[in-house]
């Protein structure tokens, strides 16, 4: 019996850039402290003097929530139609203080400038960053402060530059971890691929082989033809917990077993073999990949070659399959080999297939 119920999905720690990184943007805040003052101190009538303070402080607030909202939307489109509300609070709010303490004001316009470099998309956050850095220049000269506020000018465009190069890394950053996410999934779907061909297509060989065997022993030999049939109901059961475990990622060739397979294989074919005695001679670092290799040769020996006789050699860091079949012909290179050659080039090593050494038949080399 399954259980039916849905196991619980796992749950990924919130990005803390995304969780907190509003901070960064509420530090800058102290700097209101000197538009607060002279709103304090400017020579008007208290309860202007008031209202100045009470928009500076709502100013803030507005600030930093507007901030902490932005990662909460999903698109792009969103996070852009918030950032043009809350600018439109932001600048009314900094009209009053400019009534009051003139361009005094000017010190609420970085934050303005910030705030729309991360709210808005990247042309109308640069669009605006330009428009800040034109306010901070002509409002000053227009008032004939341009002598006494020229630092104004500099911390708008220290602002503009240096938010406006981050929201540009991000950009390339986010643009960066979507294609190595696209480039992740393609290359686990190459592997499953991989696996599932290289898993299916020896043991369906296999079992081929001994169906044949066992359809042509059945009025012949009735005992040796359910000892074979035993064998497919095996195979095939091995074949399932293989697949399921190339799906889970959990599929790990052992050169010892295939080694014991190919003989399995390659016999039921009616093939010689000739297969080495000791498998472990092979380095532990490439006995997976070797593995993989020798199961991929086989199952073409039995499928393709048409030979009677397949002889394999492993050595520390190689391995060698000859056959004296029909050899590869200008036949094109199929799913199994363009796979081994995939395995072969991710370890590092060399694969060259190639006629036997007498002229005939097929040779198979991958040295690591």
């Amino acid at each position: 019996m399954t259980d039916d119920r849905e196991s619980p999905r796992p749950t990924v720690a919130a990005d803390p850039w995304e969780s907190h990184g509003w901070i960064m943007g509420a530090i800058w805040l102290v700097f209101l402290v000197f538009p607060l003052v002279e709103s304090w101190q400017a020579d008007t009538a208290a309860p202007w003097r008031g209202l100045s303070v009470v928009a500076i402080v709502a100013f803030a607030g507005v600030y930093v929530a507007g901030f902490r909202r932005l990662d909460s939307f999903d698109t792009a489109r969103e996070v852009h139609r918030f950032g043009l509300r809350t600018l439109a609070v932001l600048i009314g709010l900094a009209v009053v203080p400019a009534l009051v303490i003139g361009a005094e004001a000017l010190g609420l316009l970085p934050f303005l400038v910030a705030f729309a470099m991360f709210s808005l998309d990247l042309r109308a956050a640069l669009a605006f960053g330009l428009a800040g850095l034109l306010t901070a220049v002509l409002v000053p000269w227009a008032l004939g402060v341009i002598a006494e506020l020229w630092f104004f000018v500099l911390i708008v465009a220290l602002v503009m530059v240096s938010t406006g190069l981050v929201r540009v890394l991000d950009h390339r950053g986010a643009e960066h971890r979507e294609l190595a996410r696209q480039m992740t999934i393609v290359s686990e779907r190459e592997r499953v691929a991989r696996d599932v061909h290289d898993v299916l297509g020896h043991s369906l060989t296999v079992v081929t082989v001994k169906a044949e065997l066992a359809g042509r022993l059945v009025d012949l030999d009735p005992a040796r033809a359910k000892v074979e049939l035993d064998d497919i109901q095996s195979l095939t059961r091995t074949a399932l917990a293989e697949i399921r475990a190339t799906v889970a990622g959990l599929r790990v060739a052992r050169i010892d077993d295939e080694v014991e397979a190919a003989a399995v294989a390659l016999g039921g074919a009616g093939i010689e073999a000739e297969l080495p005695d000791d498998p472990f001679v092979v380095d532990p670092r490439h006995r997976i990949v070797l593995a993989w290799v020798l199961r991929e040769a086989v199952t073409n020996v039995v499928r393709h070659s048409r030979a009677s006789r397949c002889a394999v050699v492993l050595e520390r860091a190689s391995i060698t399959v000859d056959d004296d079949g029909i050899g590869t012909g200008d036949l094109p290179e199929g799913t199994g080999l363009r796979g081994l050659r995939e395995r072969v080039a991710a370890a590092g090593g060399r694969f060259v297939l190639a006629t036997g050494p007498d002229g005939r038949g097929t040779r198979l080399e991958v040295t690591l």
